[in-house]
C-alpha cells in the first residue's frame, strides 16, 4: 500500500480500528509460570483492510492485550502514513573522493599481480 492509503485509516479511533479487526486468543508461552499456561490472554489482531497482524501476551489480562495490540495497529498505522522524507543531495569532498578511488587502484592493482599457481614445481 502507498503512505496515502493509510490516511484514512490513520484518522480513525481506537475503537473503529477494532470493528475492522480479527481477533484470536491462544496460550502465551514462555517464562511466567502458571499465570502465563493456565489461560488463553495472548492476542493476536489482524486489521484486515491493511494486513498488519499484531500480537500482545505482555499481561495476564485478556483485556489489555487486546487494548495494547489495538494501540499497536494504531502507532503501525500513524507511521505508515507519514510520506517519505526527500533523500538529500550529498556533496562528496574533493578529498574522500580522491581516497576513494586511490584505494580502489590499489586493489586493482593488487588483484593484477596475482597469477595462477602452476602444477609444476
Amino acid at each position: 500500500m502507498n503512505w496515502q492509503e493509510y490516511i484514512p485509516y490513520a484518522r480513525q479511533t481506537v475503537e473503529e480500528l477494532a470493528r475492522d479487526c480479527e481477533t484470536q486468543v491462544f496460550r502465551a508461552k514462555g517464562p511466567g509460570g502458571q499465570g502465563v499456561n493456565t489461560t488463553d490472554s495472548a492476542v493476536r489482531m489482524k486489521h484486515v483492510p491493511t494486513g498488519i497482524v499484531v500480537t500482545s501476551r505482555e499481561t495476564r489480562s485478556q483485556y489489555r492485550n487486546r487494548q495494547i495490540c489495538l494501540e499497536k495497529i494504531a502507532d503501525i498505522i500513524k507511521r505508515r502514513a507519514q510520506p517519505l522524507r526527500k533523500r538529500k543531495e550529498t556533496h562528496v569532498p574533493k578529498g574522500a573522493r580522491e581516497r576513494r578511488l586511490a584505494d580502489k587502484r590499489h586493489r586493482s592493482q593488487v588483484k593484477q599481480r596475482r597469477g595462477r599457481v602452476s602444477d609444476e614445481w
